[in-house]
């Protein structure tokens, strides 16, 4: 059954030359990495990624966490990432899905203490840092597994969900997702559901929406929203990507937007100049307090590309007769930036906003500082 984390295993790899298949490994030899790791001091935060080795399948919940995986994680300065759980489409039941998958994720953290910190607060990702370990944020992306009952909102709550996304790209009981038309509202049932994460301080994700389902939100919510992975559609007009009217008022409200490195930032093969574009007018319109990173990708790259590229394909043609494939998804135009990959995508990001004139208080916030004042504005703590 293809998920997101499905598609974003297949996604982590690199197509511009052999070096760049392996993780990282080869870029380091560039002297873009000679001198101080610029991510040494850094609370650095993807709000939606994960921990994927293509070159096994998919990392489902429970499932071994490989020595090469902790070491990419570990390289790539990453302090903690919204990781994501529980159902996003398919046939099995939303509820018994999400309430399976948030238990075995419990299990795994359990299992691996030693390198994994279950965050609920802003301290924990202080902790995963000081005690250099992965903060592991757990996040749904789609809403489906309420069913028609607002409540369970508190449930999964209780369970540690901290993030929790209304819709998918097709229409849920919530709203329209980014496939449905872009004046699909949000549901009298989605507002009783925002009203509830609000109750309890879980932040309202309204990445992959439709427009009218976004505003609305943005406006019933009493918290500030987030859109946790994005691009922006001045720059590309696809419907994964926000507007600026959405843009702006979800920045307004004090929330926080994530730009991804997705291949909805350009209508060919992305790069790093496309993902920083995108990082820069998410700034203009929404301030630079207001935007940071959420990739949308994995760590870990790939060592058989004529296999992955085989699977990628097959990948992207199961989403399209499913229904869930976004305009944008292609089986030749990758999900990452192919000069911006593996461990070291983080590094290279910083040096490349530091390049373009972005001053290194801007570049912390961007990294990591954003998200960690809107969630604590969320969480209380």
């Amino acid at each position: 059954m293809p998920t997101r984390r499905n598609l974003t295993t297949l996604a982590a790899a690199a197509i511009a030359a052999p070096g760049l298949l392996t993780g990282g490994r080869a870029q380091a030899q560039s002297p873009r990495f000679v001198g101080k790791d610029p991510l040494r001091d850094l609370v650095v935060i993807n709000s939606l990624g994960g921990l994927e080795d293509p070159n096994v399948g998919d990392l489902d919940a429970g499932a071994p966490i490989s020595r090469r995986l902790m070491d990419d994680a570990r390289a790539s300065g990453v302090t903690a990432m919204n990781w994501t759980l529980g159902y996003v489409s398919g046939k099995a039941d939303p509820f018994e899905a999400s309430v399976r998958d948030v238990v075995l994720f419990d299990g795994m953290i359990r299992d691996h203490a030693d390198r994994f910190v279950k965050v609920t607060t802003t301290a924990d990702i202080l902790r995963a840092k000081a005690e250099g370990k992965i903060g592991v944020i757990y996040g749904f992306q789609n809403a489906a597994m309420m069913g028609d009952k607002a409540d369970r909102v508190d449930l999964f709550a209780d369970m540690g969900l901290r993030v929790i996304q209304l819709t998918y790209n097709p229409q849920n009981q919530a709203g329209g997702g980014a496939l449905s038309p872009e004046e699909s509202p949000l549901t009298d049932f989605g507002r009783q559901v925002v009203s509830r994460l609000n109750a309890r301080r879980v932040i309202v994700d309204l990445s992959h929406s439709s427009r009218r389902t976004c505003l609305d939100a943005a406006r019933a919510s009493t918290a500030p929203v987030c859109i946790s992975h994005t691009g922006c559609r001045a720059l590309n007009d696809v419907p994964r990507n926000k507007t600026d009217e959405e843009l702006r008022l979800v920045a307004e409200k004090g929330g926080y937007v994530g730009i991804y490195f997705m291949p909805f930032l350009a209508d060919r093969q992305i790069t790093s100049e496309d993902v920083c574009r995108h990082i820069e007018h998410a700034i203009q319109v929404c301030g630079e307090d207001a935007v940071g990173i959420g990739t949308d990708g994995g760590l870990t790259g790939i060592d058989d590309l004529e296999k992955w590229k085989l699977a990628f394909a097959a990948q992207i043609n199961s989403r399209r007769a499913q229904g869930i494939s976004a305009p944008g998804e292609r089986p030749d135009s990758y999900v990452f930036a192919i000069d911006m990959f593996g461990p070291d995508q983080f590094r290279i990001l910083a040096r490349k906003l530091a390049e373009r004139g972005h001053p290194p208080r801007r570049i912390e916030k961007i990294l990591g500082q954003n998200f960690m004042r809107y969630a604590k504005s969320v969480w209380g703590a």
